[in-house]
Formats: C-alpha cells, structure tokens, sequence
C-alpha cells in the first residue's frame, strides 16, 4: 500500500507537467518552443546528425588520405563522412545551422531531404537556402508560425520598402517596389486581401512617398486614408480624369530625365541615368504609388459610351505598367478575379505586374489568374488555404520562386491613425492637387434620430 502511495505521489506532479507540456505546445508554441521545444529539437540533431545524413543519402566517401590516417592511427573501419556542421544557432522561432557540402554534393540534394530532416529532429520545416559556394543553411522552424503571427524585431527597411507580412520560414516578407515595382493581388471577400493593402499603406504614409488611390467601391476601402493621400478617385468617372493626368506626369518625368541626358563632355558618369533614381536627389521627384483596388470595376461597362472610355482607361493602366518604373510610379493592383474575361487589354496588364500575390479563392481558376503563369507548383497550395485563416496567401513572382504568407491583423482605426499622424509628410505634386480628398475638419455631426421621445410623466 505505502508502494501505491509512493507512486501516485511521484506520477501526479509528473502527470500535471506533462499535461502543462500539451497545454503549452497547443495555446502557446512559442513558449513551449524556448522552454521545452529547443532542447529537445537541439538535443536530435546532435544525437543523431551522422545517422540521419546517412540515411537520407547526404554522405560521402572521405578523401583517401583521411582514410590512410584513420586507418594507420584509429586501426578502425571507415565510415561515410556527412557534410561538416556548424554551430547550432536557437531564434525565437527554430534554430539555424550551416553544412559544409562535401566533394560532389550540391544544395539541391540537402533540399530534397529537408521532409525527412523534419521528421527526424522533430521540428515543423527545415528549409534550406545557399550562402555560398560550397555552404548552405538549414533554418529549421520548431511550430506554425503562421497560426499567431508575430513580425520579427528588426526587420530590413528603407524607402520604398514595407514588411507587410511573414513567411513559412519566419522570415518577413517585405514588398520592396524598386525590386518588384508592380503587383498584382486577388482575393475572395473576406480572404485579408484589405489588410494586406492596409498594411502597404500605413507601412508607405511615414515615408516620402506620393500615395494615390482608384477605389470604384465609392472609396470605403482607401477613403480612411484620406489625409495621406494625394488623390482618390472613388469612381470610374473619377478614375477616367486622373489616370490620364498620371500619364502625362510619367511624361514629364521622362522629359526631365532625357534633359538630364543631355550629355556634356563633363558630365561624371554616375550622373549619366535611364530612369530617376540616377538623378540628383535634388532634382528628383518624389515616387508614386498607385493603389487600384477592385480593378475590376474599371473594366464594367454597360454602354457603349462606358466600354469607349474603359478602353481607354485599360490602355492607360498598361502603359502605366510598361513604363511607370522608371519614372517613380508603381502600381498595386487588387481584385477578386482578373482574367480575360474581363475584357480587352486585361491579360496584357496582367503580364506587366511581377509580382502576385493569392489570397483564398473560390475557384481555382482564380489562383491560376494569379499564379498559374508565374509558379504553376503554387496554384495547389493557394486552393488549399482554409476560410478559418483570414491573412493567409501564397506570393510568388516572375522569377518562379514562391512561398506561403500571412498578414498580422492591423485595425482600420490604428491604420488611419497612422494616415493622419503622417499627412503633413503629403508631398507637392501640383499635378494631382485637383484629386486632393477633402479631410473634415472635425467629426461628423450624429444622425438625427426619427423616433420621438417618450413623454416625461411626473
């Protein structure tokens, strides 16, 4: 009986910790992963580096003089060496490691092993990515960082630059629109397409950038931003007059950079451009970003008068798209759907947009609008996406590269809080000061209500 007692006096607090261990694991990974997850992840890998590389066909025969040495000093048999490991670097969010590749081997070959490499030391991914010739990094990822998303601490930024979203790999996903000057991203209605486009445009208003939004759902989606912005259009007869101004502004941009290249004999070479970041920062002019959200309300005709100006509205987003870069406009485009069937000229202004990004969609035809001629691998996995995560998106671009994302949650309130604290940085582009939103001045006066008082009785 005093055995029993003994026992049930030693299982119970090993029960409870083990029952805080599961609790811990599902409510909060992250915890769970700097207390109980690295240790035991770090402790696999070490334990069993070399049987796990040789199992999954990482190793190699060593050189014949390490052979001779082993056999003249050790008298042992010789073993198939794995590739030669660094230090175990524990995040926040995994661990990070780098492998020396032996004589032959390549990154390609640790690739096609990282399911297995994931099984073996417990985590939830390994990705694997090359640093060098010879080098690559294993960054494994000990839980689902896309269930509860948290935004690394720091975080690569600059001008023109927005962390908007992370990745798989814990990593952020920065939209960089000097690298990739013009997106395009769909989405289903409540799929967190909206909260990635708050997102790009409270990460863009502290910046010295001109914002500009076409908003054909009478601007409830950019409208909140209103004191940042440089212009809005919240129709299609509004957006008829200012896309064309947009034009001509590209026009006088490149006006200036053809006089800048005006070439005397001497000119320095570094100030001899094709585009306006060549430019004196002086003499350069501030970057556009055009907003486009719903686009397919631009192409929604119903007269034959609509359909002759959507031609020419269409005509223009596209030449927006081909030549736009080099004079500081950049486009993010946004919609549910946007393919042919949308009319003239809406698979051209497609291929004119590197960058996508898939939200959840109804169909997969949406997700092959998207990313079907970009990654085709990438349209399964932007079908996959559950209606239970809002914020969740496969992103690729034309390089065929792609990977799965997830925007934090951003309120409006907080987002026009930003707008407003940042709308004396609104810069002077004369040219769209007609398109200016009118900001109140102060709050709205409350709706009268209709239903009369009840008498007061004494």
């Amino acid at each position: 009986m005093s055995d029993l007692l003994t026992l049930m006096e030693v299982g119970a607090p090993v029960a409870a910790l083990g029952g805080g261990g599961v609790y811990l694991r599902a409510k909060h990974p992250a915890a769970y992963w700097c207390t109980a997850g690295l240790p035991i992840s770090a402790a696999r890998l070490l334990g069993t580096y070399g049987s796990t590389m040789e199992s999954c066909g990482l190793t190699v025969q060593p050189s014949r003089l390490r052979a001779l040495l082993v056999q003249a000093t050790t008298r042992r048999e010789v073993w198939p060496v794995p590739p030669r490991r660094g230090l175990i670097r524990p995040t926040s969010t995994g661990m990070r490691v780098r492998l020396r590749l032996a004589p032959g081997q390549e990154p390609a070959d640790v690739a096609a092993s990282a399911e297995r490499l994931r099984h073996a030391w417990g985590v939830h991914a390994v990705y694997v990515s090359e640093v060098k010739p010879g080098v690559v990094e294993l960054r494994l990822v000990g839980f689902d960082v896309l269930r509860q998303v948290r935004m690394p601490r720091k975080v690569e930024g600059g001008l023109l630059k927005v962390p908007v979203a992370l990745r798989e790999d814990a990593t952020a996903y920065v939209r960089d629109y000097r690298t990739v000057p013009h997106q395009l991203s769909l989405g289903a209605t409540l799929s967190g397409k909206s909260m990635f486009l708050r997102h790009l445009v409270a990460g863009l208003a502290p910046q010295p950038v001109a914002l500009v939004g076409i908003d054909c759902k009478r601007g409830v989606e950019l409208a909140p931003f209103a004191p940042r912005l440089s212009a809005l259009a919240t129709d299609p007869g509004q957006a008829a007059e200012l896309l064309p101004v947009l034009v001509q502004l590209m026009g006088d941009r490149y006006d200036l950079i053809k006089a800048r290249q005006g070439i005397a004999p001497e000119t320095p070479d570094e100030e001899i451009t094709s585009d306006i970041w060549g430019l004196p920062e002086s003499e350069r002019p501030v970057p556009v970003v055009v907003f486009v959200d719903e686009v397919a309300e631009l192409f929604m005709v119903a007269t034959r008068k609509d359909e002759d100006r959507r031609d020419e509205m269409v005509t223009q987003l596209i030449r927006l798209a081909q030549l736009g870069r080099a004079a500081g406009i950049y486009l993010e485009v946004c919609g549910q759907r946007f393919g042919a069937e949308l009319g003239k000229g809406a698979t051209m202004l497609r291929a004119q947009l590197t960058g996508r990004v898939c939200h959840r969609v109804n169909d997969e035809a949406s997700a092959k609008m998207a990313l079907g001629d970009i990654a085709p691998e990438a349209v399964g996995a932007a079908c996959a996406i559950a209606p239970e995560r809002p914020g969740l998106a496969v992103a690729g671009d034309t390089s065929g590269g792609w990977s799965r994302i997830r925007t934090p949650y951003l309120s409006l309130a907080d987002a026009a809080a930003t707008c407003a604290a940042s709308a004396h940085l609104v810069p002077d582009v004369p040219a769209l000061d007609r398109f200016r939103p009118v900001v109140p001045v102060g709050p709205a006066n409350p709706p009268v209500s209709l239903v009369k008082p009840r008498p007061v009785t004494g």
